[in-house]
């Protein structure tokens, strides 16, 4: 039965990292002494080593031990053996790359199907849906496949924002490229904003945090889902 937790991003406004999740982290990997952590989006950058720390740390104080992914000799053969899974945020395209390069992406999708626990936020949440064609990243390098994890059955835009009234922005709004996704695409979109997060247990998933979701869908019109609905039949 798959446990997962899907954030729109690591770090709220005022909060170190992860904090504002520690608590239901603390639930989720409860029966984990040790997380694999898969650091391959490397946000600014990062180092493989630095962005691992940064993890440690966080994790240190539900008092999680970390290890990274790129300090295994066998990769697959660590996310087969993990009793749970953290990939952190960063560039999608770098992401999903490493992965397909290491051979990990098929496995990573078994083992969470089958009931590992897993964290994504940001990137690593990006991957848990179809496809990463709705991330918000730049394509800095040229993954083999936007095919991604498939452990829900529609595709994320996290740090969803709406549009300010009183920019005066006229480049594109997330809805609007949202929308020419769907010129092209029928795969339903979930915006998640800031603060939110999916709770994944089995087939049923829950939307948590303080606020609403923005559901776009083919030819729909937009719709706000409201925090604790249950989106189990977004397909």
């Amino acid at each position: 039965m798959k446990k997962m937790i899907i954030a729109s991003t690591s770090t709220i406004h005022g909060g170190t990292y992860l904090e504002y999740l520690l608590p239901t982290l603390k639930n989720h990997f409860k029966d984990c002494d040790e997380i694999v952590f898969i650091p391959y989006a490397r946000p600014g950058g990062i180092s493989h080593d630095g962005y691992t720390e940064n993890v440690r740390s966080a994790f240190a104080k539900i008092n999680k031990a970390v290890k990274g992914l790129h300090e295994f000799d066998n990769p697959v053969g660590a996310i087969e053996n993990a009793k749970g899974i953290f990939t952190g945020g960063g560039n999608t395209f770098l992401l999903v790359t490493q992965l397909y390069q290491n051979n990990v992406m098929e496995v990573l999708a078994r083992v969470v199907g089958n009931g590992t626990p897993y964290l994504g936020s940001s990137a690593g949440s990006n991957i848990t849906g179809i496809s990463m064609q709705t991330t918000n990243d730049m394509p800095i390098i040229y993954p083999p496949s936007f095919k991604t994890l498939g452990l829900i059955p529609f595709n994320l835009n996290p740090h969803y924002l709406d549009a300010d009234l009183q920019s005066k922005h006229m480049g594109e709004t997330r809805e609007t490229r949202i929308k020419e996704f769907h010129a092209f695409n029928s795969t339903p979109v979930l915006g998640l904003r800031e603060g939110s997060w999916l709770e994944v247990s089995g087939e049923k998933i829950i939307l948590k945090g303080d606020l609403t979701a923005r559901l776009f869908r083919h030819n729909q019109a937009p719709e706000e889902l409201e925090a604790e609905s249950d989106l189990s039949w977004i397909k």
